[in-house]
């Protein structure tokens, strides 16, 4: 859709400043995205190319811990996380009954991390209050992209979880966490500087 066009059908043609701020920010977004693009070979969401990804992990931890958490990423509650972990777009991060990151952490896109709930609450008209429970995720874990993680869950440290994985369970150390509910289905093997998967 051309720029006329959404001035148009957003009303605003005739009011010269607000068109002229949409004209601007259209300038802005399209030398964001070749920046983007030269830069990491890809193009963000337009709130990622405004705000440095280690904006928000300095904001809220110190500058010190060397934290990436993307813009579009929601953070409520009681959260800590662990130096050097990075936190990517779209995610959730649910504090409201305490959670812990560890360090050297990848979070993944549309990760859902949750330590509260109001299923009750809903299913009983209001009567009944949320629950909560709190999560802990170790050292040297990896999200992948789309997991959900449940309220009272702790993971160990160096575990995979896998793309679109559902934990509702512990997942021990070293441990390979797949599918929906979540099961052991192999181990993180770490020796010699390298990294290898042994599955069940």
């Amino acid at each position: 859709m051309k720029l006329e066009d959404i001035l148009k059908l957003s009303g605003i043609e005739n009011n010269n400043a607000l068109a002229k701020l949409l004209t601007d920010l259209n300038t802005l977004k399209e030398v964001l995205d070749n920046n983007s693009l030269t830069k990491h070979t890809r193009i963000n969401p337009f709130s990622e190319n405004l705000f440095d990804w280690k904006t928000k992990g300095e904001k809220m931890f110190g500058k010190d811990k060397n934290i990436t958490i993307y813009d579009t990423c929601t953070i409520v509650g009681n959260v800590e996380i662990g130096s050097n972990s990075w936190i990517g777009p779209y995610t959730a991060l649910d504090g409201n009954g305490g959670l812990k990151i560890g360090e050297n952490c990848s979070i993944s896109a549309g990760v859902n991390i949750v330590s509260h709930d109001s299923v009750k609450w809903a299913l009983s008209g209001g009567k009944l209050p949320y629950d909560y429970a709190p999560i802990s995720i170790g050292n040297n874990c990896f999200i992948g992209t789309g997991a959900f993680i449940s309220k009272g869950v702790t993971i160990g440290n160096n575990c995979l979880v896998g793309a679109g994985a559902v934990v509702t369970k512990n997942v021990p150390n070293n441990s390979i966490a797949l599918g929906i509910p979540a099961t052991i289905k192999g181990k993180v093997v770490i020796a010699n500087n390298n990294v290898t998967f042994e599955y069940f």
